[in-house]
């Protein structure tokens, strides 16, 4: 069977989104795009869930893409800012679900190991091994670009398996096995 998809990568957030498109042919990939939606000029929280739902829309239905990725939340210590990302997540989920594009999540440590081999990888390693990965000229202004091309090619290694597709156990069980340094 011939594998033939796009796949929409998405690093949430409320001040930057980052976002990247790979196609996938055969097992292998090349970058379609990548970029960022700004959001930090928005001024009220609903206005800027409304342009990550436009935005996100105008990419679904220039690039078309089969499947969605997108980083799953993680734990923080600021409870407003957690609740703010979360609704941003949810808001690009929606879209993805709008358009029938089936989503799957992966978790910010999983999408550093599946790209650099280090699930402690800083952003700047991940972007560099994009950049080797990808052969694109030039480093992007806003890292979160290459954070959300990293969830495509993260969901692509995975071959679809992601949080969704897991049988995990409960989610604190979760949390200790993915977070054991935090643990202790």
């Amino acid at each position: 069977m011939v594998e033939d998809k796009i796949i929409l990568g998405i690093d949430p957030g409320t001040t930057v989104l980052g976002y990247g498109l790979i196609h996938v042919k055969n097992n292998k990939f090349r970058l379609i795009n990548f970029g960022i939606i700004q959001l930090s000029k928005i001024k009220g929280h609903p206005d800027k869930l409304k342009k990550i739902f436009d935005r996100l829309s105008a990419i679904i239905v220039e690039y078309k893409p089969d499947e969605m990725a997108i980083e799953a939340p993680f734990f923080g210590k600021n409870v407003q800012s957690m609740l703010k990302l979360g609704r941003a997540q949810g808001v690009a989920i929606a879209t993805s679900l709008n358009y029938n594009i089936p989503f799957e999540e992966y978790t910010p440590r999983r999408i550093k190991q599946a790209v650099t081999g280090n699930g402690n990888a800083s952003k700047e390693q991940v972007a560099n091994m994009l950049q080797t990965l990808l052969n694109f000229p030039e480093m992007p202004k806003y890292l979160d670009a290459t954070d959300g091309l990293a969830v495509a090619v993260c969901h692509h290694f995975s071959k679809g398996t992601g949080e969704h597709n897991k049988s995990k156990g409960t989610n604190w069980e979760a949390f200790i096995r993915d977070n054991p340094d935090r643990t202790k």
